[in-house]
């Protein structure tokens, strides 16, 4: 019975797992056809031919390169910003004793049941009348602000850590700031690169924010960059799949290579007592 429960359940997960990556197989593929070949009807799965060329029309495009430099800064200052300010909050809620802190935890936590289109007019309403529409201001200061889930998610680790090692480096004469960064970084480094790693996701794939607030060309993201090629007269599905597959690749290898910590995390925040 069991052996048939895990035949059951390794089958299920593998049809989940193809109905999943069709749609990615799909852009890879198309990503090397050629525009004849994508035209066709029927449609081919596998390509016939391969153009790896595409590749390379693709970054001749649009400034694709200008655009990478523009997303690369507004995600590596999105993940400075949600590592440290998360990690930094959480510590005061997990660690610290002060009048209203459950209070406070918890319209942290409602946060989360408020939809991000609810505050999105207001919080273009405010952006405007501070001049910050037209920089890369609103998309990357809230990040230095917290948000709930992963306030959440550092609590959580900080419990799991034994309140004697900070009673023990009070006693050598550290203070809290020194605490937080020197012993409590260093123990949490699953939970941060989880933070770090959905922070660089929400960021590098953001296109709602930089088109909201991003007005020059020359300051757009990938992401739109790739919807205004879409949107020229002809669109070259075979070179906009390229482009699509280029900027999917970092998400794609960052998660890769750091999935054994992005499990960790989210497991030793599931088991730990809150």
């Amino acid at each position: 019975m069991d052996r048939m429960k895990k035949i059951i359940s390794y089958v299920l997960l593998t049809v989940v797992s193809v109905l999943l990556i069709t749609p990615l197989l799909w852009m890879v593929f198309t990503s090397v056809k050629p525009m004849e070949e994508i035209v066709r009807f029927p449609p081919t799965f596998f390509p016939e031919t391969f153009h790896l060329d595409n590749y390379l029309q693709a970054i001749q495009a649009f400034p694709f390169w200008q655009y990478v430099k523009n997303t690369l800064f507004i995600t590596v200052l999105v993940v400075i910003g949600n590592v440290l300010s998360n990690s930094f909050i959480a510590y005061g809620f997990a660690k610290l004793s002060f009048p209203g802190k459950r209070l406070m935890f918890a319209l942290v936590l409602s946060t989360m049941m408020v939809p991000g289109f609810v505050t999105m007019i207001p919080q273009y309403v405010l952006f405007s009348k501070i001049g910050w529409v037209g920089t890369y201001l609103p998309l990357i200061v809230p990040a230095f602000f917290g948000n709930a889930f992963n306030i959440f998610l550092m609590r959580q680790f900080y419990l799991s850590i034994n309140d004697e090692l900070i009673e023990a480096a009070e006693i050598d004469g550290a203070n809290h700031l020194y605490i937080w960064s020197h012993l409590m970084l260093p123990l949490t480094k699953p939970a941060l690169i989880t933070i770090a790693i959905n922070s660089f996701n929400g960021a590098w794939n953001d296109f709602l924010g930089p088109l909201l607030y991003i007005q020059d060309q020359e300051k757009y993201t990938l992401q739109i960059g790739l919807q205004v090629f879409q949107n020229q007269s002809t669109t070259q599905w075979n070179y906009l799949m390229a482009g699509a597959t280029l900027v999917l690749l970092p998400t794609i290898l960052l998660f890769f290579f750091a999935q054994r910590y992005f499990i960790e995390g989210m497991d030793l925040t599931g088991g730990s007592k809150g």
